[in-house]
């Protein structure tokens, strides 16, 4: 993977309208519904908007990279981006997807510890590290939400080990296919077709499976109508049922 200089493939940011201190860029943010700006009340939301500057993102742009300083965090707006490592036989190791309302690149160490690729076009929010460390202890509420966020990727982090180390390949993808279903209900996405813009090989890499399986399982699902792909990277579950029984072990 060619490791480009982050900041040549940022446009312009677009900076919140300081008049009035309004909040309206934040109406329509999904960390409203499930991310950090969740039932935050007006003054922090007022204080995150005015200290943070909203810009976009094409489809492959990256974020940023492995071991760059880790002096910014990121509100995913809108869009979906890939978390991954490369590893030191040339392979990539996909550790994550992150949606609308997440936060990215802020955790304990100095440099990130991973890449962030886009995997669609996307608006996030960009705060610096010591700006988002001082709201942190103006506003409790905002500290708990990150506690109660970074609680979840840990047990997010826990099923994915006994996905990969306990399940059958079948069973790695309807998890998968699941949890994303989950996701988008979380953020209030209406039951039907799912966005699916990570790749075969994305999705291999992140549950520990070859393209080739992951292909066969997806063919599978098909043939017995439990999923359809009615276009490019879109997806429509047909019988969750069926699929949460293959995770519970069950064929």
């Amino acid at each position: 993977m060619n490791r480009l200089d982050a900041t040549r493939l940022l446009e312009p940011p677009q900076p919140v309208k300081p008049a009035g201190r309004t909040v309206d860029a934040c109406a329509t943010c999904g960390s409203r519904v499930a991310g950090l700006c969740h039932r935050l009340d007006a003054s922090a939301l007022d204080d995150f908007a005015s200290d943070s500057q909203r810009f976009r993102l094409a489809t492959k742009s990256t974020l940023f990279r492995e071991g760059d300083p880790a002096d910014r965090a990121y509100v995913l707006v809108e869009g979906v981006v890939k978390l991954s490592r490369l590893m030191r036989d040339g392979k990539q190791q996909v550790v994550g997807f992150r949606f609308s309302g997440d936060i990215l690149g802020y955790g304990a160490g100095p440099s990130y510890p991973f890449d962030a690729e886009l995997l669609t076009e996307a608006h996030l929010c960009r705060i610096e590290r010591p700006r988002l460390d001082a709201l942190l202890r103006l506003y409790p509420q905002m500290e708990r939400r990150l506690l109660d966020l970074c609680l979840t990727e840990l047990v997010n982090t826990q099923e994915q080990l006994v996905t990969i180390g306990r399940r059958s390949a079948e069973a790695r993808v309807a998890s998968f296919l699941l949890g994303l279903a989950d996701v988008h209900r979380l953020r209030g996405a209406k039951p039907g077709e799912l966005p699916l813009p990570m790749t075969r090989s994305d999705i291999g890499d992140f549950l520990g499976l070859t393209l080739e399986t992951v292909s066969r399982c997806f063919a599978a699902f098909k043939r017995q109508m439990l999923i359809a792909e009615p276009g490019q990277h879109r997806l429509c579950i047909l019988d969750s049922a069926a699929l949460l029984r293959l995770i519970e072990g069950h064929p």
